[in-house]
């Protein structure tokens, strides 16, 4: 069962091209709520509970919008990777923002796979952000960089094959989701996944065609990740440049310091697309650091919302 936090509610909005599920606490009628609105997207294999921690705090003072991405839990899952690419991922996101706050700019937040979609966003649409808030997530270029040139991150992150793979939705389902729930686990500690939140991931992850749609992220994405026998495709991503990839809406980028997942070669240069870079490392954080210090991060947020308002055009 999910459980939504007090004061939220849950609701499916229509976003053209896919229906998205989204928990938010906003008002009946969205002209009567001026609050500053703040879009929280979540990471594999996740769903908007990614946000949960930092929900509660968030909503005393902001309009939080956390949907569930196309293809996860209750959000609607076309067929075919083709609709995984990150300019429907990204539109989807522009599309929801329509739809409940009009033309109005939002701070937007993003882990794991919901900071890739977050960075297409601050890229490609930088008029309708006020701020970017990245936590353990990656910029295109710095991770398709850190993919090349350190043989780590490249080890590290194998496992994309293994879900680029043409039976690894089968594979993930079986045994009650076993390996999906190891893969939690590796990436980093788990001890806030309760036996509940545990049923919650499992129900999100048991809803048809699910699955599918989450590993067809992976398989629409143009990351070129090396093999250990040392074979590699052509990486266009590593020669982004900051004209074409830059961010030019102020940034804040939180890490967790012990991921495993991602290590410090997948943020090295990020000052080279993002002027206005502020960094925050959480040392005994992970890659669940919002499940983990939840409370840090909600705080570190809403002082970078006012940094970014106090340098919004008047």
């Amino acid at each position: 069962m999910q459980e939504l936090p007090e004061g939220l509610c849950s609701e499916l909005i229509d976003c053209g091209a896919v229906s998205l599920h989204v928990v938010s606490n906003r008002a009946p009628d969205p002209a009567d709520d001026r609050r500053p609105a703040i879009v929280l997207l979540h990471g594999f294999p996740e769903y908007w509970a990614a946000w949960k921690p930092v929900l509660p705090p968030l909503a005393e003072d902001f309009l939080v919008i956390a949907p569930d991405q196309r293809g996860y839990n209750r959000s609607d899952a076309p067929p075919g990777a083709e609709n995984y690419a990150v300019r429907h991922l990204a539109g989807d996101v522009l599309a929801l923002a329509d739809r409940l706050i009009g033309r109005r700019r939002f701070l937007l937040a993003g882990h794991d796979w919901g900071a890739s979609v977050a960075y297409a966003l601050a890229i490609g649409a930088p008029e309708r952000l006020t701020g970017l808030i990245v936590v353990n997530g990656v910029h295109p270029v710095c991770f398709q960089r850190a993919l090349i040139g350190d043989p780590y991150q490249a080890r590290a992150s194998q496992y994309i094959h293994w879900l680029r793979a043409p039976q690894a939705a089968a594979r993930l389902a079986e045994n009650g989701f076993a390996r999906l729930l190891a893969m939690l686990e590796r990436f980093s500690a788990t001890p806030w996944l309760s036996e509940a939140e545990r049923a919650a991931y499992v129900e999100a992850w048991s809803r048809p065609g699910r699955l599918e749609a989450m590993v067809n992220w992976y398989r629409a994405s143009p990351l070129v990740v090396p093999r250990p026998d040392g074979a590699a495709d052509e990486a266009p991503l590593a020669d982004g440049t900051a004209d074409r990839f830059g961010i030019r809406v102020p940034h804040l980028l939180i890490w967790g310091g012990r991921d495993t997942a991602l290590r410090p070669s997948a943020h090295a240069g990020l000052e080279d697309f993002a002027p206005d870079l502020r960094r925050l490392d959480i040392a005994d954080g992970d890659h669940w650091v919002i499940h983990s210090h939840g409370g840090r991060v909600a705080d570190e947020i809403r002082q970078f919302a006012r940094h970014c308002a106090d340098g919004a055009p008047q």
